[in-house]
């Protein structure tokens, strides 16, 4: 899309109708510059169930159907993980500019190819990381920026819940790995936007399969060690097996002072329950008994920040803070530490794979 449309609303097409493209709806809901035009989901019924829900006008089970609409400058991709590729391609193709959920892909070919198609096609490729926009996480990054904590040392950073929210994050096949691919993403581009994109030099990491090992072949517990070419070393601890509902902190250790984070806990109400509760996030993980209720659950994740950035984006031509190359680095991060996890050696980055699925390199296939 190469005309400028600073005098008009940014019209997005949600693809996608369950979890995560409901936070996206409601993100996009709080954003004065964009209008939700159309949602698109391939399974019957569930688009216009969507569509009622949300207020939304259109609703289509068929991808270009919702692509040819000239309203839909931007589209908002929430489909599982090995549709991300083939969605990016066609949406280009048709001139929209394009904000994936994470992971960008499956591998290091499909973001290739996505970064060039969006490239040929003049479009913004833009990597949807919640976590640089985090309010008490960007007020970690505004303290670490000013020089109050001195030279950064180590992050730390850790996500864990119970487990997963839809069958395709369990199915290697699609969605490519466990674990670290859904959640440890979010702190590799977390330590990366932390640290100024500074290099990420070497990657060791542990991983295991230890509460659902009937439900998948992935990892369901992970920790990550990330060594910049700054001398920062990065920490992250990812899990679905942590009971009581969502956890989520970050750490700064700074030679001048330390900052801890904590998303959930400091201004969230302390609930017990024996049904569980219904915000939005913390279907993420199974809340029945304690857990910590937010109060504008989404902007204290950073959803709508996130949404009106990208927006803005598209209606200013300017660059995002995330972007698809972006999506890529933390890409090749994964799977250099499924590799560590499949070999226990440290790996030298850049690493380079014609892998199809990053769990392999854990895992190797007989």
């Amino acid at each position: 899309m190469k005309n400028n449309i600073m005098e008009q609303k940014v019209g997005v097409g949600i693809i996608g109708s369950q979890f995560i493209s409901s936070i996206h709806v409601e993100s996009l809901k709080q954003v004065p510059e964009a209008v939700i035009v159309a949602v698109m989901s391939p399974t019957p019924g569930n688009a216009k169930q969507f569509a009622e829900t949300h207020n939304i006008p259109k609703y289509f089970t068929q991808l270009e159907d919702m692509l040819a609409l000239e309203e839909v400058h931007m589209v908002v991709v929430g489909a599982p993980n090995y549709l991300h590729c083939d969605i990016t391609l066609k949406a280009a193709k048709a001139g929209k500019h394009i904000v994936v959920e994470k992971p960008l892909c499956l591998n290091m070919a499909e973001a290739d190819q996505m970064i060039a198609a969006c490239k040929e096609a003049e479009v913004k490729l833009m990597y949807a990381e919640e976590l640089c926009f985090t309010p008490k996480y960007v007020r970690l990054k505004g303290l670490l920026d000013s020089g109050s904590l001195g030279d950064p040392i180590i992050f730390k950073q850790s996500e864990k819940h119970d487990g997963p929210h839809s069958d395709h994050f369990w199915d290697v096949e699609r969605s490519g790995g466990g674990v670290t691919m859904d959640m440890g993403c979010h702190a590799i581009q977390f330590f990366r936007w932390l640290n100024a994109n500074n290099p990420v030099v070497s990657v060791y990491a542990h991983m295991s399969t230890t509460v659902h090992r009937h439900r998948t072949k992935g990892d369901d517990n992970a920790i990550l060690i990330l060594e910049f070419e700054n001398g920062v070393t990065a920490i992250a601890e990812e899990s679905w097996t942590k009971l009581g509902g969502m956890d989520d902190r970050a750490e700064i250790h700074g030679s001048e002072g330390v900052a801890y984070a904590d998303v959930l806990q400091g201004n969230s109400i302390q609930t017990y329950s024996n049904k569980g509760i219904g915000y939005a996030v913390e279907k993420a993980g199974n809340t029945i008994g304690w857990s910590f209720v937010m109060y504008e659950e989404l902007w204290n994740y950073g959803f709508p920040q996130e949404m009106a950035h990208f927006v803005d984006c598209v209606r200013y031509d300017k660059q995002p803070l995330v972007t698809g190359e972006d999506g890529k680095m933390v890409l090749q991060i994964i799977q250099a530490a499924y590799e560590s996890a499949g070999t226990g050696k440290k790996i030298k980055l850049p690493f380079n794979t014609t892998i199809d699925r990053p769990y392999k390199l854990w895992k190797p296939q007989n």
